[in-house]
């Protein structure tokens, strides 16, 4: 994935949410669970 860029924002509380270009992908918390390998990649792609 060239051309990507990562922020890692620093929380609490277990707290675990990918957001792209402001729209939220995936949240632990509404999961409840912490996502498979290659998931994040699979809704990225």
């Amino acid at each position: 994935m060239s051309g990507v860029e990562v922020e890692l924002v620093p929380s609490t509380g277990g707290v675990f949410e990918v957001t792209v270009d402001g729209k939220k992908v995936f949240s632990k918390k509404e999961m409840k669970r912490f996502p498979e390998e290659g998931e994040i990649a699979g809704l990225l792609g």
